[in-house]
Protein backbone atom coordinates (compact mmCIF):
# COMPACT_ATOMS: atom_id res chain seq x y z
CA UNK A 1 0.00 0.00 0.00
CA UNK A 2 1.45 3.14 -0.89
CA UNK A 3 0.41 5.99 1.43
CA UNK A 4 -1.67 8.99 0.55
CA UNK A 5 1.19 11.47 2.43
CA UNK A 6 4.84 11.27 2.90
CA UNK A 7 5.41 10.97 6.40
CA UNK A 8 8.47 11.98 6.51
CA UNK A 9 6.96 15.30 5.05
CA UNK A 10 5.20 15.77 8.39
CA UNK A 11 6.27 18.00 11.17
CA UNK A 12 5.46 17.41 14.88
CA UNK A 13 3.10 20.93 14.80
CA UNK A 14 1.42 19.45 11.27
CA UNK A 15 -0.20 17.07 13.65
CA UNK A 16 0.07 19.27 17.09
CA UNK A 17 2.73 16.89 19.08
CA UNK A 18 2.74 18.04 22.47
CA UNK A 19 5.25 16.68 24.86
CA UNK A 20 6.08 17.37 28.19
CA UNK A 21 8.15 15.43 31.01
CA UNK A 22 7.43 15.13 34.55
CA UNK A 23 9.51 14.47 37.17
CA UNK A 24 7.37 12.48 39.33
CA UNK A 25 5.77 8.84 39.78
CA UNK A 26 3.83 7.62 37.32
CA UNK A 27 0.30 6.67 39.13
CA UNK A 28 0.81 10.45 40.62
CA UNK A 29 1.88 11.42 36.70
CA UNK A 30 -1.66 10.13 35.59
CA UNK A 31 -3.58 12.20 38.11
CA UNK A 32 -1.55 15.22 37.56
CA UNK A 33 -2.36 15.26 34.13
CA UNK A 34 -6.09 14.06 34.47
CA UNK A 35 -6.06 17.45 36.57
CA UNK A 36 -4.32 19.44 34.17
CA UNK A 37 -7.01 18.56 31.53
CA UNK A 38 -10.09 18.53 33.41
CA UNK A 39 -8.88 22.12 34.62
CA UNK A 40 -8.52 23.24 30.91
CA UNK A 41 -11.98 22.11 30.25
CA UNK A 42 -11.50 18.29 28.98
CA UNK A 43 -13.30 15.41 30.16
CA UNK A 44 -11.52 12.08 30.98
CA UNK A 45 -14.19 9.72 28.57
CA UNK A 46 -12.23 6.56 29.03
CA UNK A 47 -8.81 5.46 30.62
CA UNK A 48 -6.49 2.42 30.89
CA UNK A 49 -3.13 1.32 31.31
CA UNK A 50 -2.01 -0.44 27.90
CA UNK A 51 0.97 -1.73 29.91
CA UNK A 52 -1.42 -3.88 32.39
CA UNK A 53 -3.33 -4.97 29.70
CA UNK A 54 -0.20 -6.36 26.96
CA UNK A 55 1.74 -7.20 30.59
CA UNK A 56 -1.12 -9.72 31.42
CA UNK A 57 -2.30 -10.63 28.18
CA UNK A 58 1.48 -11.45 26.16
CA UNK A 59 3.59 -11.02 28.65
CA UNK A 60 5.22 -7.76 26.81
CA UNK A 61 7.34 -6.51 29.83
CA UNK A 62 6.41 -2.86 29.10
CA UNK A 63 6.99 0.30 31.42
CA UNK A 64 4.18 2.05 33.11
CA UNK A 65 2.57 3.30 30.12
CA UNK A 66 -0.72 5.12 30.22
CA UNK A 67 -3.99 6.06 27.99
CA UNK A 68 -6.36 9.51 29.19
CA UNK A 69 -9.20 9.82 26.85
CA UNK A 70 -9.52 13.08 27.05
CA UNK A 71 -12.94 14.88 25.11
CA UNK A 72 -14.14 18.52 25.11
CA UNK A 73 -17.98 18.14 24.22
CA UNK A 74 -18.20 21.46 22.72
CA UNK A 75 -15.16 20.56 20.17
CA UNK A 76 -15.99 16.96 19.93
CA UNK A 77 -19.50 18.42 18.47
CA UNK A 78 -18.27 21.38 16.70
CA UNK A 79 -15.89 18.20 14.88
CA UNK A 80 -18.60 16.02 14.52
CA UNK A 81 -20.37 18.13 12.21
CA UNK A 82 -17.84 19.80 10.01
CA UNK A 83 -16.42 16.46 9.22
CA UNK A 84 -19.87 15.10 8.09
CA UNK A 85 -19.85 13.31 11.76
CA UNK A 86 -16.50 10.85 10.28
CA UNK A 87 -14.46 12.53 13.05
CA UNK A 88 -16.01 10.41 15.94
CA UNK A 89 -13.83 7.68 14.07
CA UNK A 90 -10.62 9.45 16.01
CA UNK A 91 -12.44 9.92 19.25
CA UNK A 92 -11.53 10.33 22.27
CA UNK A 93 -8.37 12.53 22.12
CA UNK A 94 -5.99 10.88 23.88
CA UNK A 95 -3.15 11.72 26.02
CA UNK A 96 -0.33 9.63 26.80
CA UNK A 97 1.53 9.14 30.00
CA UNK A 98 4.42 6.68 29.92
CA UNK A 99 7.36 5.84 32.54
CA UNK A 100 10.88 6.97 30.77
CA UNK A 101 12.62 5.80 34.57
CA UNK A 102 11.34 5.95 37.27
CA UNK A 103 10.38 9.09 38.41
CA UNK A 104 10.31 10.48 34.94
CA UNK A 105 6.73 10.61 32.85
CA UNK A 106 6.32 12.14 29.57
CA UNK A 107 3.31 12.85 28.60
CA UNK A 108 2.38 12.86 24.55
CA UNK A 109 -0.12 14.18 22.65
CA UNK A 110 -1.37 14.52 18.64
CA UNK A 111 -4.29 16.57 17.79
CA UNK A 112 -6.58 14.41 16.40
CA UNK A 113 -8.38 17.73 14.65
CA UNK A 114 -5.51 17.98 12.66
CA UNK A 115 -4.56 14.98 11.65
CA UNK A 116 -8.24 14.05 10.48
CA UNK A 117 -8.02 17.17 8.25
CA UNK A 118 -4.61 16.03 7.03
CA UNK A 119 -6.04 12.56 5.41
CA UNK A 120 -9.13 13.98 4.72
CA UNK A 121 -11.58 13.17 7.18
CA UNK A 122 -12.31 16.58 7.68
CA UNK A 123 -12.87 19.58 5.76
CA UNK A 124 -9.61 21.76 4.63
CA UNK A 125 -11.99 24.92 5.75
CA UNK A 126 -12.26 27.88 7.57
CA UNK A 127 -14.59 25.88 10.11
CA UNK A 128 -12.16 23.18 10.65
CA UNK A 129 -9.20 25.72 11.08
CA UNK A 130 -11.33 27.29 13.51
CA UNK A 131 -12.14 24.29 15.98
CA UNK A 132 -8.16 23.45 15.49
CA UNK A 133 -7.32 26.89 16.86
CA UNK A 134 -9.46 26.39 19.60
CA UNK A 135 -8.97 23.11 20.13
CA UNK A 136 -5.43 24.10 20.28
CA UNK A 137 -5.69 26.49 22.71
CA UNK A 138 -7.11 24.26 24.78
CA UNK A 139 -4.71 21.55 24.81
CA UNK A 140 -1.60 24.63 25.30
CA UNK A 141 -3.62 25.55 28.58
CA UNK A 142 -3.50 21.82 29.48
CA UNK A 143 -0.17 20.94 28.66
CA UNK A 144 0.97 24.78 30.59
CA UNK A 145 -1.05 23.39 33.77
CA UNK A 146 1.31 20.53 34.07
CA UNK A 147 4.27 22.79 35.16
CA UNK A 148 6.51 20.38 33.34
CA UNK A 149 10.35 21.19 32.01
Amino acid sequence: MTLPIDPEAIAAGDIGEERATLRMDHEEAIEHVREAFTDAGFGVATEFSASEMLNEKVDAGRDPYYVLGACNPNMANRALDASEKRMGGLFPCNVVIWQEEPGVQTVYHVSIMRIARLVGMAPDDDVMADIIADTGELVDEAFGNLDAE
